[in-house]
């Protein structure tokens, strides 16, 4: 019952603009399944969708299969509102982060699993990340500016 439900649910997403756990219960329910919010809640974690913004204020679920791409609404927050500046030395970048948001925005960095990052310190206003290359600093550089809008 649960695989059909979870199917359901890619299906309805995918044809569908639904922004709210209410209005994916009612879908689910017309197609015949009897479901809860608290259980839709859970589907929704369990298949790891995402709100994406279509502009205009608008949201609707979607499937994260590109974490690269797409990035949850909440670290792109913790991003933004944590950044100060980023410098690179060599295959080392350099995050100046507000002050006791290091690890925040260094998790939020790790949540989009970048394949060029060895690994992330995290202080208290500083992370360092090893890059594999230089040449890869520089499009992880290029990719966090982007993502924080510099």
């Amino acid at each position: 019952m649960k695989n059909n439900r979870h199917k359901k649910i890619l299906e309805l997403i995918e044809k569908y603009d639904i922004d709210t756990q209410d209005e994916l219960c009612k879908r689910l329910e017309e197609a015949g399944f009897s479901v809860t919010q608290a259980t839709v809640s859970r589907d929704i974690n369990n298949l790891h969708l995402y709100k994406k913004n279509l502009g205009n204020g608008r949201q609707k679920y979607a499937i994260d299969v590109d974490n690269d791409h797409e990035l949850d609404e909440k670290y792109r927050r913790v991003l933004t509102d944590g950044f100060v500046s980023i410098d690179m030395a060599q295959n080392i970048l350099v995050i100046k982060t507000v002050s006791g948001m290091a690890m925040a925005v260094a998790a939020a960095i790790d949540s989009l699993k970048f394949t060029e990052i060895v690994g992330t310190i995290a202080g208290d206003d500083t992370i360092m990340m090893a890059i594999r290359t230089v040449e890869d600093t520089k499009a992880v550089m290029s990719k966090i500016q982007s993502i924080i809008g510099d």
